[in-house]
């Protein structure tokens, strides 16, 4: 039996009159191998082979979707049911913004709020929640951002080595004055997500202590901030 196998026909010999039908889903046929249920199958009967042609069908409005539809869309292709999804062209790292903002007597977690809804691109019409479409931000004067209340001796910061009795407990006063970018970094860490795409967007957020940064050829704009209460009144 000579079997020629292709995206558009298949030829098997055989005798059987002609016929014509449409495969269903989750369903093998007698040749071997699934087919999905857009195409048609069409089966022509000759003196020595049968030939299988598939048909490729468009998805049409189904009938009790069609009252939505004007009459000249009646019998026309779904155009409803398209849901955009971005494509890789849609989020490149080298096209994204960069921001910078100055953390001099700004609240800690209204500041971080603010940075992790750009990174994460919650202020874009194409956010979506399982792709990377935030921004980049910089962050200068790191040690210079401030807390409400008596946090800065009450707020602590755990870290455990590993080892039994290894806890680590440090007050916000003491790590400022330690490593000032830690606190910044872990407050936005704790708003973005858990996992590979949250780890993925932590690296766009870039802390320094001091007023220098080394991105000055990225071109970082004033990062947008509409909460005027992250100011801390003097």
């Amino acid at each position: 039996m000579a079997v020629q196998c292709s995206s558009s026909s298949v030829m098997l010999a055989s005798h059987s009159p002609a016929k014509t039908f449409s495969s269903s889903p989750n369903k093998t046929l007698f040749l071997g191998f699934s087919i999905s249920s857009k195409p048609s199958i069409v089966v022509a009967k000759t003196h020595r082979a049968t030939q299988i042609c598939c048909q490729e069908k468009t998805a049409l409005v189904p009938l009790e979707q069609r009252w939505m539809f004007e009459d000249s869309e009646i019998n026309g292709p779904d155009i409803w049911n398209e849901t955009w999804y971005p494509k890789g062209a849609d989020h490149v790292n080298t096209d994204k913004p960069w921001y910078i903002v100055d953390a001099t007597d700004k609240i800690l977690g209204r500041l971080a709020s603010t940075i992790a809804i750009h990174i994460r691109g919650k202020n874009l019409a194409t956010y979506t929640p399982s792709v990377d479409m935030g921004a980049f931000v910089i962050v200068v004067n790191a040690e210079k951002v401030a807390v409400s209340g008596k946090k800065r001796n009450q707020k602590l910061y755990r870290r455990h080595s590993g080892r039994p009795g290894g806890m680590t407990v440090e007050t916000f006063d003491q790590l400022q004055q330690r490593i000032p970018e830690r606190i910044l970094e872990h407050a936005v860490r704790g708003m973005l997500p858990k996992g590979r795409l949250g780890r993925q967007l932590f690296n766009h957020l870039k802390v320094y202590e001091g007023p220098d940064h080394p991105h000055d050829a990225q071109k970082p704009i004033e990062l947008p901030i509409r909460d005027k209460r992250i100011q801390k009144q003097r």
